[in-house]
């Protein structure tokens, strides 16, 4: 942790102000790796440890926690960054561009490894403060701690612990996986000043009928309660057919869209020159998580029909929803 990030850091349990004890603290190349945060209003106190603010309310579901638990071992297994990274986050977050970053505070909610958190860093955003419920956190704070202008910290997005003034926040792949989508992106825009922007990314019904239907049922019940390890090796068979037939049938055209005769025909073709190892940890990612919502449109839409300006949401390659907007508190 930086110094500086406590210019962003508030009181999870009471949204007072943070401040570093100097006695037991422990620094190193420019960030504080342990040590304690005083609030100044409810006296509460919260530990640094290697080098991330563990900024955590009084109480938490425990849902929430396994959640978080589950995905944390993911993102510290498949934990590097990689190139195509940007374009899918790009492509996700349309028609936000890394232009629309440059010199904004941002707030992101749900870092998981810390690969958007780097990108916008990298975009040169004034400061990007990057929250994970999960251990992943660590991985964040490994692949971002060069980079001046990104704050890491382990908190509860539905009690983020941030004092409401940054210029944009985003969550992309998070929101899904709350209890309560909605209020988890109401907290989230709550963070935005008057005039800032919001925006999101979750997996949407449409186009994915199935998945409720079949898959959530197997996962909540089974694969979600499966030790990770095991998990893993059963996900091998289900990577390696769907690896064959992205790589044999999904091969993308000249303008990178997939066969419009085929299911997840631009989705699949984005994915054509991945790694199989990225094609495992999707299918992994579809089994391990205790919660998986998949939203329709009329779900989804009424997240933005107050509060807001210039609102939009569209379908992102037919199977998710993408919205952004303006904060507009009158």
């Amino acid at each position: 942790m930086r110094r500086e990030a406590l210019n962003y850091f508030a009181c999870p349990n009471c949204g007072g102000e943070l401040s570093l004890r100097e006695e037991g603290v422990r620094e190193e190349k420019q960030h504080v790796m342990a040590g304690k945060l005083a609030c100044a209003g409810c006296a509460a106190e919260f530990s640094i440890r290697d080098g991330v603010p563990i900024l955590l309310p009084a109480s938490l579901e425990n849902v929430k926690l396994e959640t978080a638990s589950r995905f944390a071992e993911e993102w510290t297994r498949w934990s590097d960054l990689r190139g195509y990274y940007e374009q899918e986050f790009f492509d996700w977050i349309a028609p936000v561009t890394g232009d629309d970053f440059k010199g904004q505070t941002v707030f992101e909610g749900g870092c998981g490894k810390g690969r958007h958190t780097a990108i916008v860093a990298g975009c040169g955003a004034k400061a990007i403060v990057s929250l994970d419920l999960g251990e992943s956190a660590f991985v964040a704070f490994a692949h971002t701690r060069d980079l001046p202008n990104a704050h890491v910290v382990i908190g509860d997005l539905l009690h983020p612990p941030v004092w409401a003034i940054f210029d944009m926040a985003f969550s992309v792949g998070v929101l899904h996986h709350l209890p309560d989508p909605a209020a988890g992106f109401a907290s989230l825009a709550s963070r935005v000043r008057n005039g800032g922007r919001v925006f999101f990314w979750v997996y949407g019904y449409e186009g994915n009928e199935w998945i409720p239907r079949f898959i959530n049922p197997l996962r909540t019940a089974v694969t979600s309660k499966l030790p990770a390890g095991l998990l893993r090796v059963l996900c091998l068979v289900p990577s390696v057919f769907l690896w064959g037939v992205i790589k044999a049938f999904y091969r993308p055209r000249a303008d990178g869209k997939g066969p419009k005769h085929l299911p997840y025909g631009d989705y699949f073709a984005a994915m054509h020159s991945y790694p199989f190892d990225e094609i495992h940890a999707n299918v992994f990612d579809q089994l391990v998580t205790p919660v998986a919502y998949y939203l329709k449109e009329e779900e989804v839409r009424p997240w933005l029909a107050s509060g807001f300006k210039d609102e939009l949401l569209r379908s992102q390659r037919g199977y998710s929803w993408t919205g952004l907007a303006i904060v507009d508190r009158q």
